[in-house]
């Protein structure tokens, strides 16, 4: 899988609330931070796991990406979320940094939510 597939794969399992497949897209060691206050979200697989099992169990949480840009093994992804506020939409940049067929790191831009 080439990584801008990889991406597309994890955003079709969040949007279908798929847990399983939606992690099988992610490296057993995956790391998430907040890129403007460097904030580490979490690390590990038990973490990330623990974290999307409570945002999938919001039926309205919801994902579409507005722009994309692939460069080597780095996916940059405008999105637009639903379900994450009760204020409606959340305007996000995803960057996934992919190794081999798992993506090993990501980073986001937000809004305050």
């Amino acid at each position: 899988m080439t990584p801008e597939e990889i991406a597309q794969a994890q955003l079709d399992a969040y949007n279908a609330h798929d847990l399983e497949a939606f992690c099988a897209c992610f490296h057993e060691h995956v790391t998430a931070e907040l890129l403007v206050s460097g904030t580490q979200m979490l690390s590990g697989m038990e973490e990330f796991r623990k974290l999307y099992a409570r945002r999938f169990s919001n039926p309205k949480l919801k994902a579409w990406v507005k722009h994309r840009i692939t460069i080597g093994n780095v996916v940059v992804d405008h999105e637009e979320i639903l379900g994450l506020s009760d204020d409606g939409p959340v305007e996000v940049i995803a960057i996934y940094e992919t190794e081999g067929t798992k993506i090993r790191k990501v980073r986001f831009i937000r809004e305050d939510i």
